[in-house]
């Protein structure tokens, strides 16, 4: 028998409706930051890209070296942001909405961006995406995740800029505006399905656990690494897609 073609392997939800999301913030943080830019892309492959984006007003000062990755400053965030209980409220909203329907939501090192969401929606006396949904967030496609457990022992650093020109794919403008990034991640997600056609066979509920097993061995080893290199510290969360809030 020859090599099935990519197609034979998407017939599910790999041709189904994504929604991309992505967080540019005041640092890295999960319970102390702010969202400053957000970007919510719901794709349906082959068709469009509906893309809706937010900066908001973090009602704290944005570090100087994290205006330097996004370039949203203190005074352009006060003077052009929304309202953060406002943009979080239609942030949270659209995602929960899309989630309702079975429309997996796809993000670049998911736990942080799901679990930094969650801290600010509680910050401002905001339902968590938990709350709306009745349940823990799912499906989620987490293409970080997914490159690690399908290409385990490929060298090299695995951001989001390091996938981009493993797999070829040609970004229209420069990554960390929050747009560009979900599109990229939207993008390679779909190369990694051409990459690892056995991904476009699982059914999403499938696909989730399987993230969930690959991040929490992923999250195990680097653990242990750490310390035969002597490195101090609490070193990777097993925890995905979302950190337990800190109490």
């Amino acid at each position: 028998m020859g090599e099935q073609p990519y197609e034979a392997f998407t017939a599910g939800w790999a041709r189904g409706p994504l929604v991309g999301f992505d967080t540019e913030t005041t640092g890295v943080d999960v319970a102390r930051d702010r969202i400053v830019t957000a970007a919510v892309v719901l794709r349906v492959p082959g068709v469009s890209n509906d893309v809706r984006t937010w900066l908001l007003d973090p009602g704290v000062e944005i570090p100087a070296e994290a205006a330097a990755i996004h370039g949203i400053t203190t005074e352009h965030a006060r003077a052009h942001g929304a309202a953060p209980a406002v943009a979080l409220e239609e942030i949270a909203a659209e995602l929960a909405a899309h989630l309702r329907e079975g429309v997996p939501v796809v993000a670049y090192n998911a736990a942080f961006d799901l679990s930094l969401l969650d801290a600010e929606l509680a910050r401002h006396g905001l339902a968590t995406l938990p709350e709306r949904l009745g349940h823990t967030v799912t499906p989620v496609l987490d293409p970080l995740v997914i490159d690690r457990w399908q290409d385990r022992y490929r060298p090299g650093k695995r951001r989001l800029g390091d996938l981009v020109a493993h797999y070829g794919i040609q970004a229209t403008d420069d990554l960390h505006n929050a747009d560009v990034d979900v599109l990229a991640t939207l993008d390679v997600l779909d190369a990694l399905v051409h990459q690892f056609p056995v991904l476009g066979t699982l059914s999403l509920e499938d696909l989730h656990h399987a993230q969930v097993g690959a991040h929490h061995a992923w999250a195990r080893n680097f653990n242990e690494w750490r310390v035969t290199q002597g490195f101090e510290g609490p070193g990777a969360s097993t925890a995905w897609p979302v950190e337990p809030a800190r109490g």
